[in-house]
């Protein structure tokens, strides 16, 4: 065998993710607060549909819950879209 396909071998041998740690570290933070908004964003129904239940405009459902799912959103595009350092620089 010679030297050059020898490298080539080797080459493709050796494996690399394609995100690094940290960006995994941000998907899961990104996961965990898009679950956090749509558990927030459920709940409250009422029982019979004759009686209304004010639980629909509370803040948590209004505000809290569509924050958290956007803030979700933008840590997913961060951790996909970021670089980090690399070891030789």
């Amino acid at each position: 065998m010679s030297k050059e396909n020898k490298n080539t071998v080797e080459n493709k041998s050796q494996f690399a993710f394609v995100f690094d740690k940290i960006n995994y570290i941000i998907m899961i933070a990104g996961i965990v607060l898009l679950a956090l908004g749509y558990i927030f964003l459920m709940g409250g129904g009422s029982d019979d549909p004759n009686v209304f239940n004010e639980a629909m405009f509370n803040g948590r459902r209004l505000y809290l819950a569509p924050i958290l799912i956007i803030l979700g959103l933008v840590a997913e595009i961060v951790a996909i879209m970021y670089k980090g350092k690399k070891e030789s620089e």
